[in-house]
């Protein structure tokens, strides 16, 4: 039966570095601590500018290794866009941003993990009604009317220059 030992630490995306306390960590489970550090840059790096909780699941008789990303929640990736710094009291009334139809894929992209959707497409439609929600507008549109346009076909070229990264989409890593 193999032994874990879990490190976790809050990181900003993109910017883990060897020094204390992840570093010392790292080495004391015998871990190459900038081969951890280099993956760990690597997969927090679309979170760049916000904080990320990490959590590396070391088997420690094999060295095996793998990391569990604790993602933002959909709106605090939205207003981040938005450029706004919280959701609408008021959603139907009171727009507190706008976002471009990319942002709503990248943050798609960015919950892939924590999302049931088979394809990109669903969890685009998922993401326009969480904008909704907190009082976005999308290409200066209520995210309504943009769901019925993803449903007519009218982004699929733009979707479709995203499915590769889709697929690609952090899923955990076992190294």
């Amino acid at each position: 039966m193999a032994r874990e030992k879990i490190i976790k630490v809050q990181i900003e995306g993109g910017k883990a570095s060897t020094e204390p306390p992840l570093g010392p960590a790292l080495a004391e489970v015998g871990l190459d601590a900038a081969e951890v550090v280099e993956k760990l840059n690597e997969i927090t790096k679309p979170y760049e500018g916000m904080t990320v909780e990490v959590r590396i699941v070391v088997d420690v008789e094999t060295k095996k290794y793998r990391i569990e990303l604790g993602l933002p929640t959909t709106t605090s990736l939205l207003l981040r866009f938005a450029g706004a710094s919280e959701p609408s009291g008021d959603p139907m009334h009171k727009k507190v941003g706008d976002i471009k139809m990319e942002h709503v894929i990248k943050v798609a992209i960015m919950k892939r993990p924590e999302m049931n959707a088979k394809t990109l497409r669903a969890a685009v439609k998922s993401i326009l009604g969480s904008a909704r929600s907190i009082g976005l507008t999308v290409e200066g549109k209520d995210p309504k009317e943009v769901l019925r346009e993803v449903e007519q076909g009218v982004y699929d070229e733009l979707i479709r220059k995203y499915e590769d990264e889709w697929r690609r989409a952090y899923k955990g890593v076992l190294l």
